[in-house]
C-alpha cells in the first residue's frame, strides 16, 4: 500500500524520515510518494486535506484536527527550541523602545499564518499585526534589506542571524516555556483519519522505529540529510537536530501530552484556534 507523506527539507525531519523511506527498517508491507515542503506548504496541504501523512504546526494542527489525528513518534517539541524575534542590529535599541512603549507601527516577517511561531507572537505581542508571510529562509535578507522591521526565525535561522548582524529581541520558545511551564509544542506528524485504523497505528508504530533507527544509527542518514540541507555546515546540521529531536520525537508521553493539550487550552481559551471536538491522538 503506497502512502502520501509530506515533510521539510530540514536536518530534523531528513534525520526522522531517512530510514523509513529508504527501507532500513521493516515498512511492514507500506510504500510511501514522498514531497518535500516548507512548513507553511505543508499546513496549507493539510487544510486541503491532500496528503495520507505529514508534518505540520501545532497551530496548523488545530484547525484540521478533525480530518487527522496526531502521531505519538515524530513531533518536535522542548526546551530551548522556539522561535526567534529579530531585527537588524543596528535598529535594535529603537525597536525594542517601540515594543515597550506599544508603538506597534512594525512590519513583521513571519514563515506562515499557521506556523506555532505566529501563534506565539500572537500572545506575546497581540498588537503587532502587520505581518507579510515568505518563506522562513527568506527573513534574514528581507530584515537586511529594510523590507521588514521584525523577522520571526524557525529552524537552522536559530544558528546564522548573529553572523549576518542581525539582533535578538525576543526568545519567544523561553517566553512559552516561563508562561506555561511547558516544553514549547512546534511541529508534529499526523495521519489522514480517512485510513483504517491499523493503517494509522502501523504508521505510528513505523516512525517510532524510523526515529529509534536514526538515533541508533546517527550517520546513517548523513548524505540524505546534507543533500536537501541547504549547503548547511555539517555541524550546523546536527545542532539542528539535536535541538529539535529528542525524546518527545520518539514518544510524547505524558510530558509531551501535557505541552500540546495546554497550547491548545490557552489558544482555545484566547479565541485563536476553533473548539475541538475529538481527541487529538492516534491511539486514543
Amino acid at each position: 500500500m503506497e502512502l502520501t507523506l509530506g515533510f521539510s527539507p530540514c536536518p530534523n525531519d531528513t534525520f526522522i524520515f531517512d530510514a523509513l523511506i529508504h527501507g532500513k527498517i521493516d515498512t511492514e508491507g507500506l510504500t510511501f510518494k514522498v514531497f518535500f515542503d516548507d512548513v507553511e506548504t505543508l499546513n496549507q496541504k493539510a487544510l486541503r486535506g491532500e496528503l495520507d501523512i505529514t508534518k505540520l504546526s501545532f497551530h496548523a494542527f488545530a484547525y484540521v484536527a478533525e480530518q487527522y489525528a496526531l502521531l505519538n513518534a515524530g513531533s518536535a517539541l522542548g526546551f530551548g527550541v522556539g522561535p526567534l524575534l529579530i531585527c537588524k542590529k543596528e535598529n535594535a535599541e529603537r525597536i525594542e523602545s517601540q515594543l515597550k512603549t506599544g508603538d506597534w507601527k512594525l512590519k513583521t516577517g513571519i514563515p506562515g499564518k499557521y506556523t506555532t511561531a505566529n501563534f506565539l507572537l500572537g500572545v506575546a505581542y497581540p498588537n503587532l499585526t502587520d505581518k507579510q508571510q515568505m518563506v522562513f529562509s527568506d527573513i534574514e535578507d528581507a530584515l537586511l534589506n529594510d523590507e521588514i522591521d521584525l523577522g520571526l526565525i524557525i529552524h537552522e535561522n536559530r544558528f546564522t542571524y548573529q553572523a549576518k548582524g542581525l539582533h535578538k529581541v525576543i526568545d519567544l520558545g523561553a517566553y512559552w516555556e516561563d508562561f506555561s511551564g511547558c516544553a514549547i509544542p512546534l511541529g508534529g506528524i499526523v495521519v489522514n483519519r480517512k485510513l483504517p485504523v491499523e493503517i494509522q497505528e502501523k504508521v505510528n508504530r513505523l516512525v517510532k522505529k524510523s526515529v529509534e533507527f536514526a538515533f541508533a544509527n546517527p550517520k546513517s542518514g548523513i548524505e540524505f540529510i546534507r543533500e536537501h540541507a541547504q549547503a548547511m555546515e555539517e555541524e550546523v546540521m546536527y545542532k539542528h537536530i539535536e535541538l529539535y529531536v529528542n525524546q518527545y520525537s520518539v514518544d510524547l508521553g505524558i510530558e509531551g501530552r501535557k505541552a500540546i493539550d495546554t497550547l491548545f487550552d490557552i489558544a482555545t481559551k484566547n479565541e485563536v484556534i476553533p473548539a475541538i471536538g475529538k481527541s487529538l491522538y492516534v491511539l486514543d
